[in-house]
């Protein structure tokens, strides 16, 4: 599999196609944050994507004060709503739930935190669109996946992989790598 990642302004699809990369990342924490991509930005960025045969990695997750106030259901059924409103099918995309108060941080979501949003998350897929896009999407896990929690979120059903950040430059990566296996 190849991922290209850059900055504010991404290449074209064709661009990337021609690199032979077939995956891309829209609704990043940083994208949403920093460069202020909304969620019906990141919805036409997907659907754009998707018709030029490229595979799109979702991201989906709320900041602290999102979380604190119990608003995190609220906040990815939005973002994933968004992204419904114009994609019919949902085979070429995998949902990576991110907290953004979980990256780089010092904190992490327990195991059982990341569960219940996956759940919720393959919940609505079921509701929303259907059964079987729920059970064949690939919801996988973002906020700071690292050696010492890797076997523990990967125990859990609904988490059905990693979007590993800065663990992919250390040695550790392995670890992670065989956690899901």
């Amino acid at each position: 599999m190849r991922l290209l990642t850059l900055g504010p302004a991404p290449p074209s699809p064709t661009i990337l196609k021609d690199l032979n990369v077939e995956w891309v990342i829209l609704g990043h924490s940083e994208r949403r944050n920093i460069f202020k991509e909304t969620d019906q930005d990141v919805a036409k960025k997907t659907i754009f994507a998707l018709q030029k045969g490229l595979k799109v990695i979702l991201c989906v997750g709320e900041l602290l004060s999102e979380r604190e106030a119990n608003k995190t259901t609220e906040v990815v059924f939005r973002q994933l709503q968004a992204v419904k409103d114009v994609v019919a099918d949902w085979t070429n995309v995998v949902i990576a739930y991110e907290p953004v108060w979980a990256i780089g941080t010092g904190k992490n979501a327990t195991a059982k935190q990341a569960q219940e949003v996956h759940n919720d998350i393959r919940n609505w897929l079921k509701s929303n669109i259907n059964q079987a896009t729920a059970e064949a999407t690939r919801i996988v896990y973002g906020g700071s996946v690292n050696a010492k929690n890797c076997s523990e979120l990967s125990s859990e059903p609904d988490i059905d992989g990693f979007l590993v950040g800065g663990a992919s430059l250390k040695p550790e990566f392995v670890e992670i790598i065989h956690s899901k296996m």
